[in-house]
């Protein structure tokens, strides 16, 4: 009879300690810690929900739960940890074609030329400059259009010399910072992502000295895209409505940051009738940056 308790206390035993091991919820054969069975079945943190934490997003969106040094679960600050678009224009560049946003044609020279000038009408101007709360992947999303003449007239001849081009298109970054009064302040060009590595292999060159011999400054450039074609005497000529577009990544860390176009018109042979130049931002010009915040 003795052993015979001592038997069934040696179970009850056995089977406390596993289930103080190992808990389930719907489910007598936890796999788990904590093993939640059945279909649709969910766990609930009130301390998580929308009523009771300022990070929840809310209805009809979803909040990342995260874990903090102790083991807690949590909820990210709104601002660092979610998915933000920084900057949204239907027509980032100014239209107008002025000497100021012209880049003639380099032949096979180092690189890239600084190209447009942001559109101070926009009604959404004060938003081109943006800021990083944490470090983020960000996403650039743009289409931009430009416009092609023949270089050596004065007028605004349209080419049809039918030579072979390249016209290619990319994005860098320049800090800002603001002054005593508020003003802004436009650093230097961003060469290195949060990583202290040269962005797309760079650094790259956006500003050559007027011979294109030598480069005045660099930059890391994304969303590189060029278009290849070959004009004739049509119609319209050969700078009507043209656009390149374009996706990139970056990763950048916290601060202040505006988005500038850079651009080049190449031909293997850059004499005489050869020449050209193109303004950048003719048209309609489009540019999205999305953060994706991360630890």
């Amino acid at each position: 009879m003795t052993m015979r308790y001592i038997f069934i206390t040696f179970l009850l035993v056995f089977n406390l300690s596993k289930a103080s091991a190992q808990v389930g919820i719907n489910t007598t054969d936890p796999q788990q810690e904590v093993h939640v069975a059945g279909i649709n079945k969910n766990v609930r943190v009130e301390g998580l929900d929308s009523i009771n934490n300022i990070n929840n997003f809310g209805m009809g969106s979803t909040t990342r739960v995260l874990v903090d040094a102790e083991g807690d679960l949590i909820l990210g600050a709104s601002s660092e940890h979610n998915i933000n678009i920084l900057v949204d224009a239907e027509n980032y560049l100014d239209d107008n074609e002025t000497p100021n946003n012209v880049i003639i044609q380099t032949g096979t020279g180092l690189g890239y030329r600084r190209a447009g000038i942001l559109n101070e009408l926009d009604p959404n101007y004060n938003d081109f400059v943006f800021e990083l709360t944490s470090n983020a992947i960000v996403e650039v999303n743009y289409s931009v259009s430009w416009s092609i003449y023949d270089a050596i007239s004065l007028s605004k001849k349209r080419l049809d010399d039918e030579r072979s081009r390249i016209i290619q298109t990319g994005i860098y970054f320049r800090k800002v910072t603001y002054d005593g009064n508020g003003d802004e302040v436009w650093g230097d060009a961003v060469q290195k992502d949060v990583d202290d590595v040269y962005i797309n292999g760079g650094p790259w060159c956006i500003e050559m000295n007027p011979s294109g011999t030598s480069c005045l400054e660099e930059a890391g450039l994304i969303a590189l895209n060029g278009q290849f074609y070959k004009n004739a005497n049509q119609e319209h000529g050969a700078y009507f409505n043209f656009k390149n577009t374009a996706s990139d990544y970056v990763k950048l860390g916290p601060g202040y940051y505006v988005a500038l176009f850079v651009g080049r018109i190449e031909v293997a042979d850059i004499n005489a009738e050869g020449a050209a130049k193109m303004w950048v931002g003719s048209g309609q010009d489009e540019l999205q940056i999305i953060a994706y915040y991360y630890n």
